[in-house]
C-alpha cells in the first residue's frame, strides 16, 4: 500500500513503547541502597520517569530525604552500571505493539525511537527485547550532545534527517514529547497509558490513543488535517 501520509514514525521509548517503570525503580532503589535509603515504590518512581536517568535519580533522592548534588554524581554512575546489568528483566512492550510496528510496515513506513535514556542503554534495550531490526534509527538523550534531549527538537530533526528527510509524526507520553514534536514541526500523538505525569488531555498533542490499535486509523486521520 502507498497511500499512507506519513513515510516515518518516531517513538518515544520509555512509557510509550515499553513498560520500563519496574526495572528504572530497581536502578534507582539500588542507589538508595547504597545510602541506606528505603526503596520507592513503582508507582513513586514512575512520574519521574521521562527527562534522563540523573533527573530520574534526583528526583528519587529528594523523594527520599534529600539531594546532595555531590552524593548525585556519586550515585549516578552506579544507577547506570546497575540498570545496564538488569536493563530488560521487567520490561516489556506495551499491548499492540508488535501489531502496529507490523501495520506502520504493511504502508510502507519506518519506526524510529527518540528517548531522553543514553543512547548505549537505549540500544541495549531494544535489542535485548528483540526489537533492535524494527526501528530505523536509535537517537539517545545524547546524541544530539548535551543540549538535545527533548524538549528541544534535535533528536527528531536528526531522525528525519537520518531516514531521508520523510513525512513524520512521532508518538509520545510526556509534555517533553509533544513539545519537541512541535517544535520540529511535525504531528504529536500522545499516549494515555505513559508515564504521565499530568492528564493527557493537557499535553497538548494533535491526538491521543488509549491503546496501540488505534495507532494507524489516528495516524490516517492526522495525515488529512
Amino acid at each position: 500500500m502507498t497511500d499512507f501520509p506519513f513515510d516515518l514514525v518516531g517513538f518515544d521509548l520509555d512509557g510509550t513503547l515499553f513498560d520500563t517503570s519496574a526495572d528504572l525503580a530497581d536502578a534507582v532503589n539500588h542507589a538508595l541502597a547504597l545510602l541506606g535509603r528505603p526503596a520507592l515504590g513503582v508507582d513513586a518512581v514512575r512520574p519521574m520517569i521521562g527527562r534522563g536517568g540523573k533527573f530520574m535519580l534526583q528526583q528519587g533522592l529528594e523523594a527520599s530525604g534529600g539531594c546532595d548534588p555531590a552524593v548525585l554524581e556519586r550515585l549516578y554512575p552506579e544507577l547506570l552500571d546497575y540498570y545496564g546489568a538488569n536493563i530488560a528483566r521487567a520490561t516489556c512492550a506495551f499491548p499492540g505493539l508488535t501489531a502496529a510496528l507490523d501495520a506502520l510496515q504493511a504502508r510502507g513506513a519506518k519506526a524510529a525511537i527518540v528517548t531522553n535514556k543514553a543512547e548505549n542503554l537505549a540500544v541495549k534495550l531494544v535489542a535485548e527485547l528483540g526489537l533492535d531490526h524494527r526501528f530505523a534509527c536509535v537517537i539517545g538523550g545524547d546524541t544530539m550532545g548535551p543540549d538535545g534531549r527533548k524538549p528541544s527538537p534535535a533528536g527528531i530533526e536528526e531522525m528525519i534527517r537520518r531516514c531521508g528527510g520523510a513525512r513524520a509524526a512521532f508518538v509520545g507520553d510526556s509534555i517533553f514529547d509533544i513539545e519537541a514534536a512541535r517544535a520540529a514541526g511535525i504531528p504529536s500523538i500522545a499516549v494515555s497509558f505513559g508515564f504521565l505525569s499530568q492528564p493527557v488531555g493537557t499535553l497538548g498533542a494533535d491526538a491521543v490513543i488509549d491503546h496501540f490499535d488505534e495507532l494507524l486509523p489516528v495516524l490516517d486521520r492526522l495525515g488529512t488535517t
